[in-house]
């Protein structure tokens, strides 16, 4: 006989778990009566009562007189309604985005509005033991830049690129920096005396975008990020999907061309980050200049290296260079026919685009959403919802403050307000 998986749950986790479903009511709504929180969470009256007057006590809730009715009406006689308010400045957060040789840190209030950032560059051929180092330089810097409490900190999300145990806090794989089993979520708890969370980067942009962007309110999402790699972090009720071994979303290595394609860093050819990740954008565009040496490309890179290669990429096509602007039409092609393969796995109501095909969308948006349509199985192309982040560059780092402010405040699996 199969042992029952059924548990019961103590008077402790029942309090926590209605402790989330008012902090997450008030992110969502912000000027909600206690009768109306009641309303909404079906919780009683003297539930609220409790809940909110812990809140209080601690800061993190305020109660405003309004002067309305419960129906949103202006009091004529009577007492004035009084409506909740997070504070949002009680509790902070410290996001860290790990690129390609970037490192990007932020500090974010309750609702993962940007308090201060900084970014700093690191050595991809450098061990991972070094870089973690200087990260944790960073987070202290910026620390004491900011001037908040140590004590209003709830903790540390990092977005660390690759497969990611989320259970251990380990990168086990970061193929673009060389990086295997690099303890994250041990070394900076170590170091810096504060809760960790760490999971892939792409999908901490999606959870970002869910709790405090344009995907709030949206049952499943999928946010797909371009840059020197490609992936797709997948949320579904507001809860990440992660697979069995946390390597959901690798879409930058589906094969899309059997024969022919270019060699990927994953041992296969063709897969889809050979035709639409930045440095094979960069590999397209230096065999146009080389083609075409008077050209607008060609006379863009020479002339404008203020700018990042692959602006100067984007800059020549807005200019009207036709041959950049068919290889950009054809990159979009690509993603489209993957972003038809997630809407036929997944099916999701949104999809957000991040990294190059964000800042490049007037290049990659239409074309993609007009091939997702085109291609995706009875009509779930036409259903679903395409368009950039509401973030753009700071996607990354809101995305990682996110995973700190729903692990350690908003969805906490122990209690941590204090």
């Amino acid at each position: 006989m199969a042992k029952n998986a059924l548990q019961g749950s103590n008077i402790n986790l029942v309090k926590l778990h209605n402790l989330r479903v008012v902090l997450q009511s008030l992110l969502y709504e912000p000027d909600l009566s206690r009768v109306q929180l009641a309303q909404r969470t079906l919780l009683s009256n003297t539930t609220i009562t409790n809940l909110l007057s812990q809140l209080l006590e601690q800061g993190v809730v305020s109660e405003l007189n309004n002067g309305e009715d419960e129906t949103g009406k202006l009091r004529s006689v009577g007492r004035p309604r009084t409506s909740i308010h997070l504070e949002s400045n009680a509790r902070y957060a410290i996001g860290m985005h790990i690129g390609v040789g970037t490192i990007r840190v932020a500090i974010t209030n309750l609702l993962d509005e940007m308090v201060i950032n900084s970014m700093e560059h690191f050595d991809i051929n450098a061990p991972s033991s070094q870089v973690m180092a200087q990260m944790s330089t960073a987070i202290e810097k910026i620390l004491v830049e900011s001037q908040i409490e140590r004590s209003k900190i709830l903790g540390i999300g990092i977005g660390a690129s690759g497969l990611v145990e989320v259970a251990t806090g380990i990168n086990l794989l970061a193929p673009n920096l060389n990086w295997h089993d690099a303890p994250l979520r041990d070394f900076f708890q170590e170091r810096l005396h504060l809760p960790v969370f760490v999971d892939n980067n792409v999908r901490a942009m999606a959870m970002g975008e869910a709790y405090f962007g344009l995907g709030r309110g949206v049952d499943s999402l999928a946010f797909v990020y371009g840059r020197v790699g490609v992936g797709a972090g997948l949320i579904f009720r507001g809860q990440p999907f992660r697979g069995s071994i946390s390597g959901a979303g690798e879409i930058g290595h589906n094969v899309m061309l059997l024969e022919g394609g270019e060699p990927c860093r994953c041992g296969n050819r063709g897969c889809l980050e050979t035709l639409v990740s930045e440095p094979a954008i960069l590999r397209y565009a230096d065999k146009i200049a080389e083609l075409h040496p008077n050209a607008i490309l060609a006379h863009t890179i020479r002339e404008r290296q203020d700018l990042v290669p692959i602006e100067r990429v984007f800059t020549a096509a807005r200019v009207g260079d036709q041959e950049v602007l068919q290889m950009l039409d054809e990159r979009a092609y690509y993603l489209g026919v993957a972003l038809a393969a997630l809407v036929n796995l997944f099916n999701p109501e949104m999809i957000l685009l991040g990294g190059i095909f964000s800042s490049g969308e007037d290049f990659f948006l239409e074309t993609a959403k007009r091939v997702t349509r085109e291609m995706a199985f009875g009509g779930m192309g036409k259903q679903v919802r395409i368009t950039s982040t509401s973030f753009g560059w700071r996607a990354g780092v809101l995305g990682a403050a996110a995973l700190a402010l729903m692990h350690f405040f908003y969805q906490p699996e122990q209690p941590t307000l204090q």
